[in-house]
């Protein structure tokens, strides 16, 4: 018997099957961090899935919060996806270069900017060549698309709502940094970021989520809830770095149908880049 897995999580062959389909649309959301010495854009221009635009995390982005890539207006975000040829009514299919990795957070922000119909696909882009799946170099020219927004304010968590929950003990806090940056024994990427956690969060590193760029089994992504201490009948907040991997837990929490969950969007970039919030360090 196979297992059962996410309905938000589609496959390689059936993408193949789609592409030129009408208001069907692949889009490229590859970022990395410095480390990786990767660059989605550049990848991007050098081959990618048929059709597929790419959608710059840092660029699609409010600018006013001086954090990086922080979730923008949802008339910006219309506006950007509209010359990307998109529309609320599209059926979208979401990838980045090691198979969920930063998809999942451009998948967050079409559902919580309207859109009913998205997905994200296993196995990345990475998995995808190892295939020997068509590429493509030419950059598309999509007519405009229309895209009216229906913000979902519950799917974000601001800094204020943040300190109320660390202060209370309201909702349970699942961390998708590393270990080694949860407990404070690996320092921050970010210059000038304290080390160590928010009282009360969990370790959930977001590659316990998937295998080979594949989001797990739904038994296998319950159980990895389970062993982090994560109550899935109680209401959770997830957290990263920048607000990018969170959403990996996110996209997990909604396959298993938990619906009452939020992203902290300013996540450690905010919460560690201040004096003034409470940081605690070791494994608990």
């Amino acid at each position: 018997m196979t297992a059962a897995r996410s309905k938000f999580v589609v496959t390689p062959d059936w993408v193949q099957k789609q592409i030129g389909a009408p208001e069907f649309r692949i889009v490229d959301a590859s970022w990395y961090l410095p480390a990786q010495n990767r660059n989605g854009a550049a990848e991007y221009a050098t081959g990618h899935i048929p059709g597929a635009v790419f959608f710059d995390q840092d660029a699609i982005a409010d600018h006013s919060t001086g954090l990086p890539h922080s979730i923008p207006s949802p008339e910006e975000f219309a506006l950007a996806v509209e010359k990307l040829g998109i529309s609320d009514t599209d059926t979208i299919v979401v990838y980045d270069g090691p198979g969920i990795f930063t998809a999942p957070r451009v998948w967050w922000l079409f559902r919580t900017m309207g859109a009913k119909s998205v997905y994200v696909m296993d196995g990345g882009l990475d998995g995808w060549k190892k295939e020997g799946r068509p590429l493509e170099t030419d950059l598309p020219e999509p007519a405009p698309g229309h895209f009216r927004p229906q913000f979902n304010t519950a799917a974000v968590t601001s800094f204020d709502e943040m300190h109320g929950i660390v202060s209370s003990g309201s909702r349970q806090i699942a961390d998708a940094r590393g270990a080694g940056r949860f407990t404070g024994e690996e320092p921050e990427p970010r210059a000038g970021m304290r080390s160590g956690h928010m009282p009360g969060a969990r370790s959930m590193p977001s590659g316990v989520f998937s295998v080979d760029g594949r989001l797990k089994d739904l038994d296998a992504l319950k159980a990895t809830f389970e062993n982090a201490g994560i109550d899935l009948n109680a209401p959770v907040v997830t957290t990263c770095g920048s607000g990018l991997t969170a959403a990996i837990i996110t996209l997990a929490l909604h396959s298993l149908g938990h619906e009452n969950n939020a992203l902290y969007d300013g996540s450690w970039s905010e919460w560690g880049g201040r004096s003034d919030t409470p940081v605690v360090t070791g494994r608990d």
